[in-house]
C-alpha cells in the first residue's frame, strides 16, 4: 500500500523525509493549511467572478446550495482534493444516482452519496423496516420500525443534506418502471439481495449502457463488483452468474455479520464517486471479495463471457 509522499513538502526548506516522524508529518500538515486556505479563497472568487467560465454545463443558484460559501464550505474536504475540486464537486451536485435496496448495503452507501452531494438520489425498495433489521441498517432506528424503508431513508438522508434532491420507490421494479428509472440515472447501485431483481437491473443497465455497482454480503463474506456496460471491455453480472448459477442470499437464512455490509455499502459509494468523477483504477473486469474473519479483500479476474446472453449480443 502506498502512503501519502511528503517528501516534496518543504517545512523550514527542509525536504521531510518520505516517512516522517509523527511530529514532523503534524507541522508538514500544518505548513500546508495556508495553502489549502488560499485554494478555497481562489475558488471562492473563481465562482463569484467567473461562474459562467469555471464549469458551464451547470448553474448554480442560491436556491440550491443557500449560498456560494456555504457550498464552498460544505465540500471543501472534497475541494481540497485535486482528484475533485470544485470542477468535481459539481458533477457529484450533477449527479442521479439510482439505489436498488435499502437494506444493509443500501443504509450504509446512501448517507455517504448524501453526503458527498449527489445531486439526485432515487432510493428503490418495497419493504418495511422491521426490528431484526436494526442489527445492520444503521441508517434506521427503532422509532423507524414499521415504516417503509425507502420513506425512513429519505427522511434520513434529508436531514444530512437538505440539498439532494431524495426520490423514492416504495414498489418491486420490473419491466417499463424500471428501465424508465434506469435511463433517467447516471450509475445504478444493485443494494438488493433478490437473485431475479439482480438479474432484472443488470438486463436494463446493459441495454441502456449504465454503469452498475453491485454488492452482496451474506455471513463473513461480502462482495463487490463494477460493470461497465458503457465500455467494450466490461463483463455484466450475467457474466458471473448465469440463469441457473446463484441464489438469494438472504440473510434470514444464513446471518450476516453487523459490520460486514457497512464495509461492502461504502465501498460501493465509493466505486459510484470514483465513476462520476473518473478518478482512480478502473475497478470493471474483477470480482472483489472481503472476508471480514480473516480482514483483507481478495480480487479475482472476471472476463467478459462473449457468449453471454445479456451482454454478448450487446456489443
Amino acid at each position: 500500500m502506498q502512503l501519502h509522499d511528503f517528501s516534496l513538502i518543504a517545512v523550514n526548506t527542509v525536504n521531510v523525509p518520505q516517512m516522517p516522524h509523527p511530529c514532523q508529518t503534524v507541522h508538514t500538515l500544518t505548513a500546508r493549511v495556508p495553502k489549502c486556505r488560499l485554494k478555497l479563497n481562489a475558488a471562492r472568487r473563481q465562482r463569484y467572478n467567473r461562474p459562467q467560465l469555471f464549469f458551464p454545463n451547470i448553474i448554480m443558484t442560491t436556491t440550491e446550495h443557500d449560498n456560494d460559501d456555504a457550498f464552498l464550505l460544505r465540500y471543501s474536504r472534497h475541494i481540497l482534493l485535486d482528484e475533485i475540486g470544485i470542477e468535481g464537486q459539481q458533477k457529484l451536485s450533477a449527479a442521479h444516482i439510482l439505489v436498488v435496496g435499502c437494506g444493509g448495503l443500501g443504509a450504509a452507501a446512501l448517507p455517504y452519496l448524501a453526503a458527498s452531494g449527489i445531486g439526485t438520489l432515487t432510493i428503490a425498495d418495497s419493504d418495511t423496516v422491521e426490528l431484526h433489521n436494526l442489527q445492520r441498517q444503521v441508517a434506521f432506528d427503532e422509532g423507524d420500525v414499521g415504516k417503509p424503508k425507502a420513506e425512513a431513508l429519505a427522511d434520513r438522508l434529508k436531514r444530512i443534506n437538505h440539498n439532494v434532491d431524495v426520490r423514492t420507490v416504495n414498489e418491486k421494479l420490473d419491466g417499463c418502471r424500471l428501465t424508465g428509472l434506469v435511463q433517467t440515472a447516471d450509475i445504478v447501485l444493485d443494494c438488493c439481495d433478490n437473485y431475479a431483481t439482480r438479474q432484472a437491473v443488470n438486463r436494463v443497465c446493459v441495454q441502456t449502457k449504465t454503469p452498475l455497482v453491485s454488492g452482496a454480503a451474506v455471513r463473513f463474506e461480502g462482495q463487490l463488483a463494477v460493470y461497465r456496460p458503457d465500455l467494450p471491455d466490461s463483463p455484466c453480472y450475467a457474466c458471473l452468474f448465469d440463469g441457473g448459477s446463484a441464489s438469494d442470499g438472504i440473510c434470514s437464512l444464513f446471518g450476516v455479520f453487523s459490520p460486514l455490509v457497512g464495509i461492502i455499502g461504502c465501498t460501493q459509494a465509493a466505486e459510484a464517486l470514483k465513476i462520476l468523477l473518473d478518478v482512480g483504477e478502473p475497478s470493471h473486469g474483477r470480482l472483489a471479495v472481503y472476508r471480514a474473519l480473516e480482514g483483507g479483500w481478495q480480487y479475482f479476474d472476471l472476463p467478459r463471457n462473449p457468449e453471454c446472453p445479456i451482454c454478448g449480443t450487446e456489443r
